[in-house]
Parts: structure tokens; sequence; C-alpha cells
């Protein structure tokens, strides 16, 4: 970390400065009229436990101007919302291990997860009025009392999910960071323990470590090597063992075991490196591990399915390495933007067309889009959303035959987004002028390991924005769609997911999921079919399943943070009843419905009737003197293709509708509850919140979106699957005066570039032969 230098500049107004870089923030001279919001809550313990927020009242100075007076501050080197640096996750590990009672305590730690305790929303407000550029005072309330400055922020906290594989306990633990930078040079850690509490009944995510582990003890387990010999396989390096956490069928599955339920595939004997294994997958063996000790505890081979034959189509790798050729007339396409990127980017904060927002990470989500807000004029910087992310992901299949009944898999709660994340690749997974982030994750040790270029931000062209000819003039205005894409991709298992969040320039915000990767496969006998699936290869069929996202979004239209001024109203587009109101039975309009509480709010998707939802501000008008909001528009969706006893949805309740809407409260931020895996308590999460049935009439809201797609596998999803895509959209509605889509420079349209032209490919015959000779 750098140290901390003096920097002196003429005005604040005009500072440059990037967080990190070793120079002082300064407080502008607004600072005088405005007040922080008292600590409360963690913070009024954190300010009893650390004396670095004593507060800082200005006195009188003669050289203070009449309005208000210019601190100068300590640098603040990360942000609030900052995710952890290396150095902090490893101070982080070192304070929880060296706090163990014995070293065998310490050394059953495995460390599951360590991610930052995000603060208060009034601390986040705070550092971006003051501390961090560009300081915004106004989103702080001005008070009568003056300045109550604190000369610094509060600490940074770790939270961290520890798992004691002696024990088999499952551990929380807070830790304050104090001055990390010591790490870096060699010294001492020092954290200090804030909190540890052991959580009962419950399993943590799964972790890469195990995985291994596991495919390593069953591979070397007698009675497995016996039932692979039975179909021709001896040498067990061909054999994957892909560990799938068991869910919660029975007590059986109770999370007083470490459990998981492996599937088995087989590769052939190709040369190809990247055969696709997928392809083979392994029916009729039952294995069960225990995952706290590492054993086999059950074992079973029930019956005897021929491996599927080996398929010249199965490998996705070059066409040379499947026996064919690729495709040759693909000419190159190049982005190109020789004068840079429209956006800037100073630490993790984005600014872009009048947007600005800031980039997190965490090992469960993945990408986090933090404190979005848009510049309109003379309005200012005027907040959307406090916090969006994709929380949880849930894979249900719909065969009730063994083993695919069992797969219903909680991707982000039992795995992790974020921890199965790429690194990627510039021309391959982004196009143009890319700015990348990367991630700093703990792996199941504690050791520290960095997914570099993890996230990708950059600019894409989208075709046309808006364009009108007026007839009778022949004059043509047209303007050119630019959007800004934040992404990451991740691959669990066999699948792989690209999440994206794209902003546009007319004020939306699209939020899309692209589905791709390998379809998980089941095994026939010679001559069977299955019902709940699609027969894709002699011996191989895809199970018919569905994928559901669901998105937290955590808004705050047109409100500071700590402000409770937004409400939700559902539209319905009717059809007006016949009558004299509708003589020509055309008549509709739209109908809008004010959802008061959580139940009232749990609502699904109707495209009969254009159902949609707007977050209103209840204190903000636009100049036809209506409330200012946005509006969600679902995409395609779809609903459990499930009985309502169905397994998963004991852990799954949150899919029962796809719209819920809660009021902001610290801790509720996964909608099936923290620990999924293996969880025995029906309807955690979500639908344990909402019965309390809080009301959201005016209220600091969050929208949980539940989307999703039902995938009915086609011959040409093997033996790739092309990217599918859903989404959804957040669009202003009534939030602007006009589009700011008005403002959009036009682009210099190409007139006569002959050089651009693509004539005609038809290559002309002699007429001195053939038919036309004869006519």
């Amino acid at each position: 970390m750098a140290t901390t230098t003096k920097k002196t500049t003429p005005s604040p107004s005009t500072e440059s400065w990037v967080p990190g870089d070793g120079s002082e923030s300064i407080i502008r001279r607004e600072a005088a009229s405005a007040a922080v919001p008292d600590w409360s809550g963690e913070d009024q313990q954190r300010k009893k436990d650390s004396p670095v927020v004593a507060l800082i009242r200005p006195e009188p100075s003669s050289n203070a101007a009449t309005k208000g007076i210019q601190i100068t501050t300590r640098a603040q080197t990360s942000h609030p919302l900052d995710p952890l640096s290396a150095a902090e996750i490893s101070v982080a590990v070192a304070t929880v291990r060296a706090a163990g009672a014995t070293p065998e305590v310490r050394d059953s730690m495995r460390f599951v997860e360590v991610v930052l305790l995000e603060p208060d929303k009034h601390v986040v407000a705070l550092a971006d009025a003051y501390f961090f550029p560009p300081f915004q005072p106004s989103l702080l309330p001005r008070t009568k009392g003056g300045p109550t400055i604190p000369s610094k922020l509060p600490p940074r906290r770790a939270r961290l999910v520890v798992y004691n594989k002696k024990s088999n306990e499952t551990s929380i633990w807070i830790v304050e960071l104090t001055q990390v930078h010591a790490t870096t040079r060699g010294g001492h850690h020092r954290g200090k323990v804030i909190s540890s509490t052991v959580v009962p009944d419950v399993q943590p995510p799964m972790d890469a470590a195990e995985y291994a582990e596991c495919e390593a003890v069953v591979k070397d387990y007698p009675p497995f090597r016996d039932a692979m010999k039975k179909r021709g396989i001896e040498d067990m390096d061909l054999v994957m063992v892909d560990p799938w956490c068991v869910g919660y069928h029975s007590e059986a599955d109770a999370p007083s075991h470490r459990l998981a339920k492996p599937l088995i595939f087989c590769r052939t004997e190709s040369d190809c490196p990247l055969e696709n294994g997928y392809a083979r997958p392994v029916e009729g063996i039952h294995v069960l591990v225990d995952m706290q000790n590492m054993v086999v505890i059950e074992f079973e081979d029930r019956k005897l399915v021929p491996l599927p034959p080996a398929d010249p189509l199965r490998n996705y790798t070059p066409g040379e390495t499947r026996g064919g050729v690729d495709r040759s007339d693909v000419k190159p396409l190049q982005i190109v933007q020789p004068e840079g990127p429209s956006f800037r980017v100073r630490g993790r904060y984005v600014e872009w067309q009048k947007w600005n927002f800031r980039v997190g990470f965490t090992p469960r989500e993945g990408l986090v889009i933090h404190s979005v807000a848009y510049v309109d004029g003379s309005r200012g910087r005027r907040p959307i959303a406090h916090r969006l992310s994709f929380v949880e992901m849930v894979v249900p299949y719909g065969d009730p035959n063994d083993p695919h009944y069992r797969k219903n898999a909680f991707d982000a709660g039992e795995d992790g987004l974020g921890k199965n994340a790429h690194s990627l690749k510039k021309g391959c997974d982004c196009l143009g002028y890319i700015k990348y982030f990367n991630a700093h994750l703990t792996n199941f040790t504690g050791g520290v390991e960095t997914i570099e270029n993890c996230v990708c931000l950059h600019e894409e062209d989208h075709g046309v924005l808006w364009k009108h000819q007026d007839w009778r003039t022949g004059l043509a205005e047209v303007r050119r769609s630019r959007r800004l894409s934040v992404s990451f991709i991740c691959t669990v298992a066999n699948y792989e997911y690209g999440f994206y969040w794209h902003f546009y320039q007319d004020g939306k915000i699209e939020a899309e999921v692209k589905l791709t990767g390998i379809l998980s496969l089941g095994a026939l006998q010679p001559g069977e079919s299955r019902k709940y699936g699609t027969t894709i290869a002699p011996g191989l069929y895809a199970p018919v399943h569905q994928h559901f996202f669901v998105a937290r979004m955590d808004m705050a239209v047109d409100s500071k943070p700590g402000e409770a001024n937004n409400q939700v109203v559902e539209v319905n587009v009717r059809v007006e009843e016949p009558g004299k109101d509708n003589v020509h039975s055309n008549a509709f309009y739209a109908e809008e419905t004010l959802l008061r509480s959580e139940l009232e709010a749990m609502r699904d998707c109707d495209p009969l009737s254009a159902r949609h939802w707007i977050v209103r501000n209840t204190r903000t008008v636009n100049r036809s003197g209506q409330l200012t909001g946005y509006k969600l528009v679902p995409g395609s969706n779809c609903l459990p293709l499930a009985g309502p006893e169905a397994k998963f949805l004991r852990r799954a309740a949150f899919l029962k509708h796809n719209l819920w809407v809660t009021p902001y409260a610290r801790g509720e931020d996964f909608p099936g509850g923290e620990f999924p895996n293996q969880n025995p308590r029906v309807g955690e999460g979500l639908a344990s919140w909402v019965k309390n049935n809080r009301s959201v009439e005016e209220n600091d809201i969050v929208l949980w979106y539940v989307f999703g797609i039902t995938h009915v596998p086609r011959l040409e999803d093997w033996p790739v699957m092309p990217v599918e895509h859903i989404g959804f959209m957040l669009q202003p509605h009534g939030f602007f005066n006009c589009s700011p889509a008005v403002d959009v420079p036009p682009n210099a349209c190409e007139m006569d570039t002959k050089e651009n032209d693509v004539k005609d490919n038809v290559v002309a015959k002699p007429t001195s032969v053939g038919l036309l000779s004869k006519i």
C-alpha cells in the first residue's frame, strides 16, 4: 500500500485524485453545511472499539470563509465498497487462525469465503461526499448544527465463513482491518476479531479443493474400480468424477454430515487432450462421499448400462481433431477505437455518458454494481440503485430417474459464481478497448488467489438508437446506440454462464445472462428412449431442465442513502368493458396498483396484460407533476415445472413467484438463506422474511426478480450448446423530463463509400452452353 503524502492544490473543486495513489483526499468547502448521520447499530459498536472515528468539529479561524471551511484529511486508500485486497484477505485469515484455541483447531480451519463486510449506507455516503472524488457533499443531509466530519472513515471489516474440518462446524467471523499495510512489509498482522459465531445445522459451500480430493478418493476406491472394469475401463485417468451437492431430500441428507453424490463420466482413448468427457456418462453407479473425512460411505453398482459409443461429433475442439475442418470463409472483423474509450475509471469508480457506479466482486455473486447514478444537467447526480447483483441460481432437472432427479444445483449458494470466474481473453470473451478488473479470493486453506482480468468493462455498438425521416423534406436524423457493458463469465461443472449489466445512452439498464457450455447427459440402454429428455446420439440423451436466476436490486430512485422514499406500483394493461366508453370495442388502458406490503408484492409475470412494475420516488416529481420512477420490464420468463411437493422447492421457495419486494434489512442478502447446501429448513430466506408482511408502501426498497428459461434440448445443442440469452430491463419511467437520447450526437454517416460497398458475388456463366444456348 502506498505511503501517505501531502499534496497541495489551489482549489479542491479541481482536485484530480486516484484512490490508492498516496494522495491526500480533500474535503471541499461545502462541508460546512453538511452533517454526518449518527453512528448507529453495528457502527455504534465500531465507534466504541476504535479511536479512529473521533470527530472533528471545525474551530473558528480567520482564514475560514463565512460559508464554510476547508478541511484536509489523511488519504483513504480503499473505498468502503472496494473488494478486499490480497493483503487484507491475508490479514483477515491470519487474524482468525491466530484466534484458534488450540493447534488442532487452527489446523482444521478451512476458509470457505472471505469478503468485505459492506458498511452501512451512510458510511458509503460519507466516503462519496468527502473522501473520494468526485466529491458529492449533497449526498448527506444539511442541518443547522454545522459540519460534523470524521477525520477518517471507520476501519474496513472482513467477514469470513470458516469450516472446521475436524468438528464439522461452520462459523462466521468478523475481523476489523486496522493496519493491513504492515503485512506487506513483513510485519505482524493488525487485524482484530470483533465477533465469532458458530452457525448450527448448516453446511457451507463446497470448494474446488474438496472436488479434486473427492475425485481422487472415488477413483481409488476398489469397488468403484471393479465397477468400471465391468464397463471396459481400467485406466482411471480417463474417468471424470463431478461431485454434486446432495441437496436435501430426506433426513439422510441432514447437514450433520458433509455429503456429495458424484456424477461419473469417462473419456475414450482419444489423443485429444480436450476431449469432451461429458459425452460418455456412466449410469448405474451410486456413490456417496463423506466430504468431511473424504471417504466413500455408500457404494452400489445398481445397473450395468453400456457406455455410449464413441461419437465422432463428441468434441468441441478445432475441426481437425474431430475428423473434419473448420469454416474458412470468415474474414477478420475488428473493433477499433483509435482515440480510446469514452469511459473513465478511477480505482473501481466508473464514469460513462452521465452514468457513474462502482465495480465490486464477491466469491458468491461474482460481479456487483454499487451506487448507480445518472448526472442529469441542473438536477445533478440522481441515484437509481444502491446495489445490483445476481444472488442465486437454481437448475432443477425434470427427469424422475436416478441420478437426475437429484440434479437441483444452487450454483451460487452451494458453490459460488465468483469463485468459478474466468480470466477473460481479449478478442475472445471481449472485443474493443477493454478495462479489466482482477478479483482476489481465498482458497480452502487460507491462501490468496488472484483471478486476473476477471471483470470486463467495454463499450459496444448496439445498432440504431433512434431515427426519423421527414417524408416531406426527405431529411433524416439518426443516432447510433452505444452501451457500456460490465461482465464476467464462470464455469460450474459442465455449464458456462456469462453475467452482464449493460448501461445505455437513453437511461436504460439491462441485465443479461448468457448460457452456454456442455449439456449434462444420461446414458441409455440399447434401443431405449426417455420421455424426459432428447436423444442426441446413440445411447445418449439430454434431460429436460430449467435455469433460474435471481437478481437482487437494492433500489434508490432519486433517494440519498438512508432515505426511505420509494414505492412499487404494478401496471397491467386492461381492455375496456363494452359500453358507452368503448363503443368501438378497441379501448384499453394502463391500470396501476400500489403494492403496499410484502405479501401483496409476491407477483408473477403476465405477458397477456403487459405486466410490469415501477419503482417510484414518493417525494420527487417531474415536469408533469408525476412521481419519478424506474420500471422493471420482464423479458421471457417461466415458473418451476414441478409439483408443490417437489423436494427442491423446500430450499427454493423463492422460485414460486417472479417478483418479491422487501424493505431493505441488513443480513437479508440471499433468497434461499446463506447456506442452502443440505438445508433442512423449509422456505428459509425470502419466503420466511415476507411472512412478517412489512410495509413497502414508502420505504428503502429491494426488488428480487426471479427469471428463468426452460431447456428442452435439441440435437443442435450437441456437442456444444450455443449461447441462449435471458434477462430483463430497467427503464426510466417519468424519471427524465425528456429522453436523454435526444442529446446523443450524430455519427458521421458514410455516403457513397465505394470501398465499403459489397457487390453481388454472382459469377456470370457463359451463355453459349447449357439451356441458355437453346433458348
